[in-house]
């Protein structure tokens, strides 16, 4: 069972920053394609954006496209979600998850194997 410990949730302005992190508990990044999640109240949970096991390919939602930056940093064994030009609606909890499909970055939560606690943001206007 890999456990997924994320970090770096809390308050921040409209336009400004966060940086996400997540590390798998007893197992190597590099043997998973990573995702962040997200769910407002009231709202199911969508998928923000994906990394392949490589570290080499990436997708990502429109509404954070240009603005997030999903990474795999393997020397570190984390995971980041760089968010950038915050806006009032990103206000979730995020959440990370592990797959261990071996091809392309997953966009759809059924594809992933482990998740996160979850990490509140909250964005002011």
């Amino acid at each position: 069972q890999v456990q997924l410990t994320e970090s770096g949730g809390g308050l921040a302005q409209a336009g400004g920053s966060l940086r996400l992190s997540c590390t798998p508990s007893g197992r190597q990044l590099r043997r998973y394609a990573m995702g962040w999640f997200r769910q407002a109240p009231g709202k199911e949970r969508e998928f923000v954006a994906g990394i392949d096991l490589s570290g080499s390919y990436t997708a990502y939602a429109d509404s954070v496209k240009g603005r997030f930056t999903i990474s795999s940093e393997y020397y570190e064994n984390t995971a980041y979600l760089q968010m950038d030009s915050l806006k009032p609606e990103d206000t979730a909890v995020y959440y990370c998850a592990a797959s261990r499909i071996t091809t392309g970055p997953r966009s759809f939560a059924d594809e992933y194997d482990y998740w996160g606690q979850g990490t509140q943001v909250t964005v002011s206007s």
